[in-house]
């Protein structure tokens, strides 16, 4: 049973459980993430390099790090941030993806902390970290606030706060509603609420108003002839990505 002061909202939690077993199918449910996350990984890591004065190409480059990557999911990202020498806890309001993300990370040679758990709950215990990833999880919540300044708090002062999600106009109802789940069918229907999507003025609003301090903002692009994403400096037309940090 989640706290009074949640921002789950138990809808989306239920879109999610029920793909649960999927998480590592690179050609299941979750294939749209498959194909993002190297261009997802390729920010966060210089973004993390970049804040905290890591060399990527250095054995263990995040070692000393505390990382919560929360709406972890199956592991996709926990893992990754795992190898590159970080202490990392996945936390997720869906019960069903803890077993999936412990399983798959057991059976790769990695010791990470996941936890069925809310970001409020994790504030509300005094945890504490270097880095919080918030990646495709803003769009889903019920209160994007509150469920943001409990990432604030969640961050050590000087913590980086690295979120990603989706714009709202036009062209993201045609590609991430209409494209991704009525016609390429990489994810269920009724995945996204297009009135859920945040422009990426408004999410920096939001950040501010939970006392981060917006720092960068980038776009995620798809390149249907190299059926490849990249990062963008200019193009945050669908999907972006922020990073922000804690000044207190």
């Amino acid at each position: 049973m989640q706290p009074a002061e949640s921002t789950v909202d138990p809808a989306e939690v239920a879109k999610f459980e029920a793909m649960a077993a999927e998480w590592w199918d690179p050609d299941g449910k979750f294939k749209p993430l498959h194909m993002l996350n190297p261009c997802r990984l390729d920010y966060i890591t210089n973004q993390i390099a970049g804040e905290f004065g890591r060399e990527l190409d250095a054995p263990g480059p995040f070692e000393g790090l505390r990382l919560l990557d929360i709406g972890c999911g199956g592991g996709l990202l926990s893992e990754p941030m795992a190898r590159l020498g970080a202490t990392v806890v996945g936390a997720d309001a869906a019960p069903r993806n803890i077993p999936v993300a412990q399983v798959h990370a057991e059976q790769s040679g990695l010791e990470i902390d996941y936890r069925n758990v809310t970001a409020e709950a994790l504030a509300a215990a005094g945890e504490k970290f270097d880095v919080v990833l918030n990646m495709e999880v803003v769009e889903h919540v019920a209160d994007p606030l509150a469920y943001l300044t409990a990432c604030r708090q969640l961050l050590k002062p000087g913590g980086l706060h690295i979120c990603s999600t989706i714009n709202r106009n036009p062209k993201s109802f045609a590609m991430a509603i209409v494209g991704a789940e009525y016609v390429m069918r990489w994810l269920p229907k009724g995945t996204h609420e297009w009135n859920k999507f945040i422009t990426p003025d408004e999410l920096f609003s939001l950040l501010e108003q939970a006392g981060l301090r917006p720092v960068d903002r980038k776009g995620f692009v798809f390149n249907p002839i190299s059926w490849r994403w990249s990062v963008s400096d200019r193009d945050l037309s669908v999907n972006y990505v922020t990073a922000s940090v804690n000044p207190a």
